[in-house]
């Protein structure tokens, strides 16, 4: 390998990266970056999850009330069939 092939844009990256990665400060701020993205990411899936359930409990909200409904118009209220006729 001859000087001019050290001095090619491709080498000198190559190399200016094998040496940040190397050296300590660089490591050191790489796994603070990495132990701050994955709580970022495990604090995003905890507040899908919370919002996923709260659009979840409103469906089901929803869907009890339209039942209710249908049934203060079907006249049974919330009584079944067989309580309304047994009492």
């Amino acid at each position: 390998m001859s000087l001019d092939d050290l001095l090619e844009p491709e080498v000198l990256i190559a190399v200016g990266i094998t040496a940040a990665v190397m050296s300590p400060p660089v490591r050191k701020v790489m796994r603070k970056g990495a132990v701050y993205g994955l709580a970022g990411m495990l604090m995003a899936g905890d507040k899908l999850a919370a919002m996923a359930r709260g659009v979840s409990q409103g469906a089901q909200n929803l869907a009890s009330s339209a039942r209710n409904k249908v049934q203060e118009a079907a006249g049974t209220s919330s009584k079944t069939a067989a309580e309304a006729a047994a009492g």
